[in-house]
């Protein structure tokens, strides 16, 4: 007897399930809430060079400001250069004294803001562009926050997955809502640029963990017919976070607040764990048969099933557990030993780099669509609703496959049509970056249903850790760049749309899954490669 036999005598979708579901809901919920937190956090509000002696009547301020703030080609008052002396706006005359006298030859010369910079503080009182001038020669260590944030979450994913394995998910899953904690108070209370990169890189390692635990944590426990239901009702949280970061955004306009009051609720995270229980599969694993049992009869206790003791004896668990145990921990080699399990591996990977890298690219871009900070946030989680619904509708009519490159195509389209609308257009402009947050949205949420049933049971979580990897990757490099509109303002979105195209066209070189009976072995992987037109794998209801 198996582990999903066990799981179908006490009850593999029920009340314990539910209730397991929602108790790991807060982390969840956190988790785009700290992903997502740069579009507040590290926003750039207007801003001009520092200006002693500038007049208090109003009715002068813009003529006053011309005298001392050059132009830019698109006709705005420059954000990041003043004149070394003050010029003589139009119709008016400060004098020779006014100016060097090189200057009355020629071009008036410009400098950098040499006394820091005046910030448009209506909409934000503080960001940490704010707090350490990040703007203008600055602004890549402004969007660097991000990165090394994702580079955090990159090396937690390594070290929770390895740790988790061996101390058990539920311990692990304790030390991340601790560290992430200790971490995110630390973070608010930075008093140096240098201090907050390094607290926020240990944050994103820490929060991690709930990537990498809580799913394994919920899916342990399901049996295999509801998995598809339940990860997509669980998904729902992290739309739900997004939308919950846009009222607290809006709420708390203080970078130093906003981080607590995302990172307080962790408090009662902690508390939670009182009632989550420990994965009976991975107890089994570890040879700790009694308190597998005690889990075992608690689910099917609150899931209305009378057990046989006999099938719960310690003896019959021994048995489940010397059989689980028995398999031979896979290696991410074995994921290219063989040709098709290769070209899904690789395929995998790139679409794993291009739904994130697009994902986090679109979602962290927010300015420029005629609406404020706050509302596009708001419209951007609202969406991810229909999306999430819409994909469970067509991976199950049109496929994984299509669904998969549909939803891609459909983010690169979204991200070039923009180009290709002027910016007079503001509406169409919004409309079609709130069409791509969608699409890249249903990409995220089919990706890892897809990659699930493509590898074969001895290595799924082993390729899903690899591509997962590559996929977190893509995040930490996206905020990256953005700052190549500095190069050419429609470079940024072309990059995110021509990876998106690519892994659109890379998504239809994998195979169809939907209907099919799910790979034990890399055998029957290979297998299915050799034989697929000759004898179909067994069919059976999704």
């Amino acid at each position: 007897m198996g582990f999903e036999e066990l799981l179908d005598q006490v009850g593999g979708f029920g009340p314990f399930q539910l209730r397991n579901l929602v108790l790991l809901a807060l982390a969840r919920m956190m988790l785009p809430m700290h992903f997502l937190l740069p579009i507040f956090l590290a926003a750039v509000p207007a801003h001009r060079c520092a200006l002693p002696g500038i007049p208090a009547n109003f009715s002068h301020q813009d003529t006053w400001l011309e005298g001392h703030l050059p132009r830019e080609p698109d006709g705005k008052l420059s954000s990041c250069l003043r004149f070394t002396h003050p010029q003589a706006p139009p119709n008016t005359t400060l004098g020779e004294e006014g100016q060097s006298p090189g200057e009355l030859q020629g071009e008036p010369s410009i400098v950098p803001c040499p006394q820091g910079w005046e910030f448009n503080r209506s909409e934000f009182s503080s960001t940490i562009a704010t707090e350490w001038d990040l703007v203008c020669e600055q602004k890549g260590l402004n969007r660097a926050t991000s990165t090394f944030f994702f580079a955090g979450v990159l090396v937690g994913a390594v070290a929770f997955g390895y740790l988790s394995d061996r101390f058990g998910r539920r311990r692990l899953l304790l030390v991340a809502y601790v560290s992430a904690l200790v971490m995110g108070l630390v973070s608010a209370a930075s008093v140096s640029y240098i201090m907050f990169v390094i607290t926020r890189t240990l944050t994103g390692t820490a929060l991690a963990g709930f990537t990498i635990i809580v799913m394994p944590l919920e899916l342990e426990w399901l049996d295999v017919g509801h998995r598809t239901v339940a990860g997509v009702l669980s998904s729902t949280f992290w739309t739900g976070g997004v939308m919950l970061l846009a009222l607290v955004g809006y709420l708390i306009r203080d970078w130093r607040w906003l981080l607590l009051a995302v990172t307080l609720p962790c408090a009662p995270g902690i508390l939670t764990l009182w009632w989550v229980p420990e994965s009976a599969r991975w107890l089994l694993t570890q040879g700790r048969v009694e308190e597998a049992r005690r889990y075992l009869l608690r689910c099917a206790r609150l899931n209305g099933r009378t057990v046989d003791e006999d099938s719960l004896s310690l003896e019959a668990l021994r048995e489940v557990a010397a059989g689980e145990r028995v398999v031979r921990r896979p290696s991410y080699l074995d994921l290219f030993r063989t040709p098709r399990l290769r070209n899904i591996s690789l395929c995998c990977m790139v679409v794993w780099f291009s739904v994130n890298f697009s994902y986090y690219g679109l979602s962290l871009d927010v300015s420029g669509l005629g609406l404020n900070v706050y509302q596009t946030q708001l419209l951007f989680g609202a969406v991810e609703l229909p999306a999430k619904l819409l994909t469970y509708l067509s991976v199950r009519h049109a496929g994984r496959r299509l669904t998969q490159a549909g939803t891609l195509l459909g983010t690169a389209l979204t991200l070039c049509g923009r180009l290709l609308v002027s910016s007079e257009r503001v509406s169409w402009s919004t409309a079609l970056a709130v069409i791509g947050k969608g699409f890249s949205e249903a990409a995220f949420t089919t990706v890892y249903l897809f990659t699930s049933e493509l590898y074969p049971t001895v290595l799924r979580q082993t390729g899903m850790g690899l591509t997962a990897l590559v996929g977190r990757l893509g995040g930490s490099l996206a905020p990256l760049v953005a700052l190549l509109d500095g190069v050419w303002l429609p470079l940024p979105k072309l990059t995110y749309g021509g990876i998106a195209l690519l892994a659109a066209c890379t998504a239809l070189l994998l195979p169809e899954t939907r209907q099919a009976q799910l790979p034990e072995t890399i055998q029957d992987v290979e297998r299915k490669s050799l034989q697929e037109e000759e004898m179909p794998m067994k069919q059976v209801h999704d």
